[in-house]
């Protein structure tokens, strides 16, 4: 699966893990699913490796708000394209003060990179099937917004 970081094609470093795996890979960079991540909190926070939570729009983001100092990553699943509480999550996580990465994966399309980067988003896991080299051209495409984002809060009458 291609990932964009910050608009440049890179491998994804973070490995994910399930509570199988779990004990084995506590000194990597790792992404555990929420479930995981409520269950085995204290043993996760005190790993030594980078610790990313992946989440989805039914699970409360308060328990990653009590957390955000501690992770570096946080993975905001899209199961659909019509789910858009991801675009949620990622604008009140950067209202929050998190500066750690945060991935948009599943239903990623070429035609809401821009706006999810509006919101927060810093990296894309694309689906193999969906992604071609073309769409780092995505952002930039729309020159004027009307709305305030997460670089920049004020609305075009304010700019």
């Amino acid at each position: 699966m291609p990932l964009l970081i910050n608009r440049v094609v890179t491998e994804d470093s973070w490995l994910l893990v399930d509570e199988d795996n779990l004990s084995t890979h506590l000194n990597e960079d790792i992404v555990v699913p929420y479930e995981l991540f409520a269950a085995e909190q204290e043993q996760l926070l005190s790993a030594e490796g980078g610790l990313g939570i992946r989440i989805n729009g039914d699970q409360d983001l308060n328990l990653v708000l009590q957390n955000l100092d501690k992770l570096s990553l946080v993975t905001i699943e899209f199961p659909a394209f019509t789910d858009g509480r991801g675009f949620s999550f990622a604008r009140i996580l950067r209202r929050s003060g998190y500066s750690g990465q945060i991935r948009a994966e599943g239903d990623v399309t070429r035609d809401r990179l821009e706006y999810m980067e509006r919101c927060g988003f810093d990296a894309f896991a694309i689906p193999a099937d969906r992604f071609d080299e073309t769409m780092v051209n995505a952002f930039g495409e729309v020159s004027v917004h009307y709305q305030g984002c997460a670089d920049d809060e004020r609305p075009i009458f304010r700019q």
